[in-house]
Order: C-alpha cells, then sequence, then structure tokens
C-alpha cells in the first residue's frame, strides 16, 4: 500500500517513516501542504496522511482542496490534542478519520489499517490471483499449504501485480508504484525482483504467471 504522509516535524516524519516503511508500506513524505497538496494531485496513493499545522499551506486547507477536487483518497489528520475546533472542522471538510498528537505508532498502525479498509472500493487482506494469494498482513505467498514471507521489495512488487492482475503494467509503472515515485530503481532492478518472484512462484506450487509481453511490460496471470 503506497502513503503520503505530510509532517513538517523532521525528527517525527523521519520515526513514522521508519515504522511504516517497516510494515510494508511505501510511504512519500513531504514537510509542507504545498507539497502535500503537489503530491496527491501527482501521484495515485492508498491513503494520505495529513498534519494541520504546517507551513505554506495548512492540512485543513490540503484537505478541502483535494474533496471540491473530487479526489477521493481516504485521509487522516494528525491534530493537536485540545484542538476539538480543528477535529470537527476536519471531519466536516471530509477527513476519515483524525488522531490527535502525541500518539503511540501501535494507535497510528491501527487507524492507517482502519481507513484503508474504508476505501471506497474494498480490498480484501488477502488477494489471491487463481490459486496464489498474498496475505497483506503477513506478508505470505502462498499457495495450498505451501508458504513464504517475501522480503520487502518482493512484497511490494507483488502486492502491485496482484492488484493489478489481468493488466499490462510497463516497467515504469512497476518502479513508480512499488518503489515510489523519487525512487532511482531502473529496469534491471524491476527485472531482477521479477525473477526473484517467479522463483517464488514456483515454489509454493502456484500456476500463476508472471509474463511479458514485449515493448509492454508485465502481466500476472492465473496460468493453466
Amino acid at each position: 500500500m503506497k502513503l503520503l504522509y505530510a509532517e513538517d516535524e523532521r525528527a517525527l516524519s523521519d520515526a513514522v517513516v521508519d515504522i511504516l516503511t517497516y510494515h510494508k508500506y511505501l510511504v512519500d513524505a513531504v514537510y509542507d501542504g504545498a507539497d502535500a497538496l503537489d503530491y496527491a494531485r501527482a501521484d495515485s496513493y492508498d491513503g494520505i496522511i495529513l498534519d494541520i499545522m504546517m507551513p505554506r499551506m495548512d492540512g485543513l486547507t490540503v484537505l478541502k482542496t483535494l474533496r471540491a477536487q473530487g479526489v477521493k483518497t481516504p485521509i487522516l489528520l494528525l491534530t493537536a490534542k485540545s484542538e476539538v475546533e480543528d477535529q470537527i472542522a476536519g471531519l466536516d471538510l471530509g477527513a476519515d478519520d483524525y488522531l490527535p498528537k502525541p500518539f503511540s505508532m501501535e494507535l497510528l498502525l491501527a487507524r492507517i489499517r482502519a481507513m484503508l479498509r474504508r476505501k471506497e472500493t474494498f480490498t480484501p487482506s488477502v488477494l489471491c490471483c487463481g490459486d496464489l494469494n498474498l496475505d497483506q498482513r503477513t506478508f505470505e505467498l502462498s499457495c495450498g499449504d505451501k508458504r513464504v514471507t517475501l522480503p520487502k521489495a518482493e512484497y511490494r512488487l507483488m502486492e502491485v501485480l496482484m492488484l493489478n492482475q489481468g493488466a499490462c503494467l510497463s516497467t515504469d509503472q512497476l518502479i513508480e508504484r512499488a518503489w515510489g515515485y523519487d525512487s532511482e530503481a531502473e529496469a534491471n532492478t524491476v527485472w531482477v525482483y521479477l525473477s526473484y518472484l517467479r522463483k517464488r512462484i514456483r515454489s509454493v506450487g502456484s500456476r500463476a504467471v508472471i509474463s511479458a509481453k514485449r515493448n509492454l511490460g508485465y502481466t500476472l496471470e492465473e496460468g493453466l
């Protein structure tokens, strides 16, 4: 899952990004409201975490602008503990939830999971492609009784393929969705990790295949 996180406190941002990355989320971190708005417009995110008090543009203005432009991405607001008015205003403007600061990382993770479950298009915690399953809670790839836990980069790439099974994704699309908008990953990186995933799929005995279409991209299919 890909998240946009807007927080101007660099130390807090770094800590949260480390925790989210450890839990297999792909995170774009920005440090002011104007950048948050630009990123949210330019890319497709599964969820957005917005601090209300930010330079250049506050979180409520970012939220209001995105909702006015028809962006339906779930948004979690981070608010000062005592600012009830901000919490009410945020919910009225279209926020999906709010979390008062300071907060525990465990509670933040729980709120993010709950927010993502409420997406307009519900995504189950276990993704399936024929006999192949990917558990988004345990990061396990399985077929029948055979299973393997995927490392972070492999998991992200497999998740992208699962969420877009049957669709042909170019190398650039895979890099953007699995490694991030600002990633320095190259085509060779994608080829290497696709090779790893093909071996993982074979190791659990699945019929699913990652097929390559010349000059177009790659597709995850059920197989025969």
